[in-house]
């Protein structure tokens, strides 16, 4: 994730920052300011030895509490399909944004390879502790409706790329025989970098 933060960032947002090693990251690297917003009191903590500024809050509750106009980027990984309502939090943190930033997002692929196999092929609609189907996500999204979400809510969309690819070679063969069709089932998650319009 680190590659999709632009390079010239001086100050970054991460929501959902857990201890804070992805923001401690950026910070490390790119040398910039990093806040975060983290829910559990006791990640929160330890995140805010590490980063600049860790408002320990629910995401909707802690706009009040964010600057306008201050962040180059505002980071979303693996924390959007969590939320109850991503769409009224992605458009409410547009003024939080400098002219030329962007906000990031990491988003599971609910027609990943191997999910999809299991509901489609197996019939099985299983939630596990981690991972596409883990039991606290309240949000599942395909490519086509992370586009959808940022397009709705006049974001342009920069890029969208898929990232931890599946290896099977059972996928190759059926997306062959689809003439590509099946392609987004391919990635794992999908990495947006968008602005407001």
């Amino acid at each position: 994730m680190l590659s999709f933060i632009p390079a010239d960032s001086k100050k970054t947002l991460e929501f959902g920052c857990g201890t804070g090693e992805f923001s401690s990251l950026v910070k490390n690297n790119l040398k910039t300011e990093a806040w975060a917003v983290e829910i559990d009191k006791i990640a929160a903590e330890q995140a805010s030895k590490k980063l600049d500024k860790v408002i320990c809050a629910d995401a909707h509750e802690s706009l009040a509490r964010l600057p306008d106009k201050s962040f180059d980027c505002i980071i979303f990984f693996d924390i959007l399909e969590h939320l109850i309502d991503p769409y009224s939090l992605l458009e409410n943190i547009k003024p939080k944004l400098t002219d030329n930033g962007v906000v990031i997002a990491s988003i599971p692929n609910i027609r990943y390879y191997r999910a999809f196999k299991k509901f489609v092929i197996s019939g099985n609609w299983d939630y596990t502790d981690q991972g596409i189907m883990d039991r606290t996500h309240l949000r599942f999204f395909t490519k086509k409706s992370i586009l959808k979400m940022f397009d709705g809510l006049d974001y342009d969309i920069k890029l969208i790329k898929g990232i931890h690819p599946t290896s099977s070679r059972t996928y190759s063969i059926m997306n062959l025989l689809f003439c590509g069709a099946l392609s987004d089932l391919r990635y794992k998650h999908y990495v947006v970098v968008a602005s407001p319009s």
